[in-house]
């Protein structure tokens, strides 16, 4: 439920499906309100029509015959008799009332009140709208008392609904236009937040695959006006980056291949120095400057290499790599196979794997190698493992090795040696294949290095 809560989309999708349903909540309370006060002044008004033609009938008779009228009252529905008084009665239906002095006279003296106990006519059968609650609606008694033309008080007492608003209507929750409603608004709100979220998620995708490659295609700056303007910016930002990129590596290659004359030159003259000694000793240094040359100029090709990609085998690539190591001296083991293809620079990632192999014989005396086939499908994935037989090192160094000529303090061998651009070069020729390179120390010793390759399905 949390990573569903994580997702934008999903916000906005809860948030237009409960405001759309708030506000069709609203809209229906005052649709039924209108509804509810439409049927009551109808109803009040058909009670009105039956009480005024009763009073009108007995007062166009005589008060003698107004007996047998009043008798004959129970055919119309109600009961009929004549009071002295009002018996203390409460006004309960204001708008029957005034409904009642409009059509009858303002001059009559006219009260309504309800009686919830409605026993009319308890030696008849109860008629259908009588029968249980749950069959129909709840029936109450309204007593009407209205004077006549010559003052004599009227008491009629006839059934009603006691919610004539609610008379006919289903419950809303089980009705299937209440249903066809409810999936018809949450297609509406999936789709819109979709519509509202889709830009943004391209441009989650392209600045991932940005960090992956530089050279991926710019996106498209097509849609609503805010759509293009991030789609430009951020099209713009990558221009520079890869500019950028360009330059320093330009600029490091430059520098790196210039020295390589001059370094060249200079060997050649200390050959001629007579002191053996200090001449081994300048060589020595000379040897050393240039191979931090050669290391500069890898590095600036690790980080932009114009290699074609190409189908290889992984298996065999790897195994040729450990032929090599052997064959100069190396302590290097191959398990495992993993009998997949992957797409990759043959010499870049040669290079990889020949600088993780020489770290491991050179800090670890011997490399263990393992490969690996995981996954399935579209999710194949190569896995190497390279562990050593060194000491390890310390765990919050296991990051920090990857930086650029990053030495540590305390060497896992008596030869320190190298620049401290090995494990970055392997990293950014990783990375440029969309692979991840790790590190950990093993539980049974020594360093292992991960290095988990993409390959084709």
């Amino acid at each position: 439920m949390k990573n569903f809560f994580s997702s934008i989309a999903n916000r906005v999708f809860l948030i237009l499906l409960t405001g759309m349903l708030i506000a069709a909540s609203i809209t229906g309370w005052l649709a039924d309100n209108e509804r509810r006060n439409a049927l009551l002044e109808l109803y009040n008004s058909r009670i009105a029509e039956r009480v005024e033609q009763f009073v009108l009938s007995l007062d166009d008779v005589s008060p003698e015959a107004r007996k047998q009228v009043l008798q004959a009252s129970s055919h119309f529905g109600l009961e009929a008799g004549l009071v002295n008084d009002t018996e203390h009665a409460v006004d309960a239906n204001p708008a029957l009332a005034a409904l009642l002095k409009t059509r009858l006279g303002t001059d009559r003296r006219i009260t309504v009140s309800r009686q919830t106990d409605c026993n009319l006519h308890p030696n008849r059968p109860p008629p259908p709208e009588e029968m249980p609650e749950h069959k129909h609606p709840p029936i109450d008694c309204q007593i009407v008392y209205v004077s006549l033309k010559d003052g004599t008080l009227l008491k009629l007492k006839l059934r009603s609904l006691r919610d004539p608003g609610s008379l006919g209507r289903p419950p809303l929750f089980l009705s299937p236009y209440f249903a066809l409603f409810l999936l018809l608004i949450g297609m509406l709100a999936y789709l819109v937040a979709k519509m509202t979220t889709r830009p943004i998620k391209q441009l989650a995708d392209a600045a991932t695959e940005l960090g992956r490659d530089i050279d991926q295609p710019q996106l498209k700056e097509s849609g609503p006006t805010e759509t293009r303007q991030a789609a430009s910016a951020f099209n713009a930002m990558q221009a520079r980056i890869k500019r950028q990129i360009q330059h320093r590596t330009h600029m490091l290659a430059a520098i790196t291949h210039d020295l390589q004359t001059p370094l060249t030159r200079l060997r050649l003259r200390m050959e001629k120095v007579g002191d053996e000694d200090l001449r081994r000793k300048l060589i020595d240094d000379l040897a050393a400057m240039q191979g931090m040359v050669r290391e500069g100029l890898d590095l600036a090709r690790s980080m932009d290499s114009a290699e074609a990609k190409q189908r290889l085998d992984i298996d065999s690539l790897l195994d040729s790599i450990c032929a090599d190591a052997v064959d100069a001296g190396q302590d290097v083991t191959l398990e495992g196979h993993s009998h997949a293809a992957i797409m990759a620079q043959p010499y870049a990632l040669r290079r990889c794997l020949t600088n993780l192999l020489d770290n491991a014989v050179k800090y670890g005396r011997y490399a263990r190698l393992h490969i690996a086939r995981e996954g399935g499908g579209s999710q194949i994935a190569v896995i190497i493992r390279i562990r050593d037989g060194g000491s390890g090192i310390p765990e919050d160094q296991l990051t920090a090795v990857f930086d650029p000529f990053f030495r540590l303090e305390t060497s896992r061998s008596r030869d320190t040696g190298g620049t401290g651009l090995g494990l970055t070069i392997a990293r950014n020729i990783a990375e440029n294949h969309h692979a991840v390179l790790t590190l950990r120390n093993h539980p049974q010793g020594g360093l292992e290095a991960t290095l988990r390759l993409p390959a084709l399905a």
